[in-house]
């Protein structure tokens, strides 16, 4: 069979004549089978180059397979070019071979054309049999359609793609009464739809995967395919008995009382078992309640409000069960039965007539005052002969309890406006003693009549007015409060009480406040206000209110802010008069006993009378603020002090440390002068 293509080369020259070059080769691709078997070598193909026919050559391959991995696969005859296989090869590792091909001179050794590439193709058999892929567990919900698909199978073949040898074909070997496989595709169907999980939860089938198209000749495999059947809710629950019957002590406190098993076949701790509870008939006064048992799905009654014996005697309750999801795929309904519940008699302690009384009483109402009677009967009697009655709270002790008619009386005042009373309402808690020391407790309510027993105060009587510019006057807020609700309370009226002095005014602002401004440009000082407030009512009385008027910054008055220490200017003027007083001091001295006349004397005693008056009033004044309008006279305490002068005019060494004397205008001007001079 020739399997290859000898081609020569020629190139035309530019004289037109030919010239040969080496020849190129191209051989067809050459194919072997797979796993073919012994003996080997085995022939292939014959290698040729023209060249062999004029001269003696030999050939040689190299690359995979022969001098590569997998080496020694392939071998050539030197002398005749005859390809050989050498083994046997996997198709499915080693799919083809490409290697080189060369031929030599014999004598010279050297290449009489140019390096060959060889290609050989491995043709597949079918030795590998089709595998499964991926799980084979499926689920699907029981009682579904036939035709519901339940999940695919999936398999692979790893022979050549293409042909029959991959070409896989699905069948069930088992199941098949339940169950389909298409068997082109591998997707399982069910074939029924009378599947049922409370029957049979587990389906096993088995699937056989074989290739050839299924041909009985073709390579297969066989594996267990798990259905499981997903869960419904086809089963309401069941009880265990068809009836129930308890008994409950009369005043019986809050507890267990009854536990009511349930079954249900559906999946367990899933909402199709897990079951509710319902009490449908019978605890329209609320003295049940039931609720599941987490671990056991049983239904627990409880018992929440005592059973009275004389009211009630016997109960009947209607328990329903029902699970979280809603039924399905069944015409069953959900279940009920009765619960009788029987009340056990007791002797019991006393009653009140009522668990509560009400009582309506005026705040300082006089004390003896009968309020109200509050008694108890036996519930069985229905007597109150030989019970006794007693307070177990009462904490303004406003109230008396008569202890065998159960009568209440006024023992203290009763003050509305106290912090034992919440909205109106003051509670007293009474308790009953029979015979045989059993007791009842019952709530005692007063309700609480205002009176009008409070005028309004304001609660804050110290106020700030800020000294306006431009002529304007101050104004501050009046705020008052009434402990009354009402109608003895706000709105408020607001007017200058009778000893008022005319430069002040006030009025009202809002329900609870009120303005009050000076109607005269009044100096900086404290000054006092009064003030009459009155209720709705017009029950009220004179309230004293301190105003202050004083400079103020960012709302806030110096005053304050200085209170404690003097001005700059209230400490010059001070050291100002000392000086003053200093030198006519000495002045008169040395005119009394030297007989000297001192030039500046008598100036200085003319000065003396304004200055004093003037230092006196500047010794008030605060950094622009006076404290109020008046001169005070200066105190003359004798001459002769055996401690000298501490004048600071006297003892001044540096004359120019009182030159800021001179920049405080003409009311220091004379002063400055005489202080100067020695």
């Amino acid at each position: 069979m020739n399997v290859y293509l000898v081609q020569n080369s020629r190139k035309v020259l530019k004289d037109g004549l030919l010239k040969r070059s080496k020849r190129r080769w191209s051989p067809l691709p050459f194919n072997i089978i797979e796993n073919d078997v012994l003996p080997f070598p085995k022939d292939v193909e014959l290698i040729a180059s023209d060249s062999s026919a004029t001269r003696s050559v030999y050939y040689t391959i190299s690359g995979p397979g022969v001098t590569e991995e997998p080496v020694g696969v392939f071998s050539v005859v030197m002398d005749t070019g005859m390809l050989q296989v050498n083994k046997a090869v996997d198709r499915e590792r080693t799919p083809q071979f490409v290697f080189q091909a060369r031929v030599f001179d014999r004598y010279t050794n050297q290449e009489t054309d140019l390096p060959l590439p060889i290609i050989v193709n491995v043709d597949d058999v079918n030795d590998n049999a089709p595998t499964f892929t991926g799980l084979l567990q499926f689920t699907v919900l029981e009682q579904s359609k036939a035709g519901t698909m339940v999940g695919m199978v999936n398999a692979t073949d790893i022979d050549k793609r293409g042909t029959d040898h991959t070409k896989i074909r699905y069948s069930l070997l088992s199941g098949t009464n339940l169950f389909y496989i298409n068997p082109e595709t591998g997707v399982i169907s069910t074939k029924t739809d009378t599947l049922d999980r409370e029957v049979n939860d587990k389906h096993l089938v088995t699937v056989e995967i074989r290739d050839m198209n299924g041909a009985l000749t073709g390579l297969f495999n066989t594996a267990t395919a798990t259905i499981v059947l997903g869960d419904i809710n086809d089963n309401p629950p069941t009880f265990t008995k068809t009836s129930y019957d308890v008994k409950v002590k009369e005043n019986q406190g809050e507890g267990l009382i009854l536990r009511i098993p349930i079954e249900d076949k559906d999946l367990v701790k899933t909402p199709n078992w897990i079951t509710e509870f319902v009490i449908q008939k019978g605890n329209e006064n609320g003295n049940f309640r039931i609720e599941r048992d987490p671990k056991t799905n049983e239904g627990l009654i409880y018992l929440i409000k005592p059973l009275d014996y004389e009211k009630t005697k016997n109960l009947k309750l209607e328990v329903m069960a029902r699970n979280q999801a809603e039924l399905s795929g069944t015409k069953a309904q959900w279940m009920s039965i009765p619960v009788n519940v029987s009340v056990v008699d007791e002797d019991e302690g006393p009653e009140f007539t009522a668990p509560t009384v009400l009582f309506t009483v005026k705040e300082n109402t006089p004390n003896d005052t009968l309020i109200g009677t509050y008694i108890a009967v036996d519930p069985e009697t229905k007597s109150s002969a030989g019970i006794k009655y007693y307070k177990v709270s009462d904490p303004a002790s406003w109230i008396k309890v008569y202890e065998t008619t159960g009568q209440l009386k006024i023992a203290n005042t009763i003050d509305r406006e106290s912090h034992f009373v919440t909205n109106g309402v003051y509670n007293v808690t009474m308790k009953a003693v029979d015979a045989s020391l059993k007791t009842g407790t019952g709530t005692v309510i007063i309700q609480v009549e205002d009176m009008n027993d409070h005028v309004p105060v304001i609660p804050s009587k110290d106020l700030v007015v800020c000294e306006m510019d431009g002529g304007e006057m101050g104004s501050v807020l009046v705020v008052a409060e009434d402990k009354d609700r009402a109608p003895f309370s706000a709105p408020f009226s607001f007017e200058l009480g009778e000893e008022h002095d005319g430069r002040w005014a006030v009025k009202r602002l809002n329900d609870t406040a009120g303005m009050l401004e000076h109607t005269k440009e009044l100096p900086i000082g404290l000054y006092t206000v009064p003030l009459m407030v009155k209720d709705l009512q017009g029950f009220g009385k004179t309230q004293t209110v301190t105003v202050r008027i004083c400079r103020c910054r960012n709302g806030a008055c110096l005053a304050y802010q200085n209170s404690t220490t003097l001005g700059v200017w209230a400490i010059l003027a001070m050291l100002l008069a000392l000086c003053l007083l200093l030198l006519l001091f000495l002045g008169s001295s040395l005119w009394t006993n030297n007989k000297m006349h001192s030039p500046f004397l008598t100036p200085s005693l003319t000065l003396s009378t304004w200055s004093l008056q003037k230092l006196a009033y500047l010794g008030t004044r605060e950094e622009g603020r006076y404290a109020d309008d008046i001169i005070h006279a200066y105190g003359f305490e004798g001459v002769g002090s055996p401690a000298g002068s501490v004048g600071c005019c006297s003892d001044q060494d540096n004359q120019e440390d009182l030159d800021f004397l001179n920049t405080l205008g003409p009311k220091f001007k004379i002063l400055a002068e005489v202080c100067n001079k020695k």
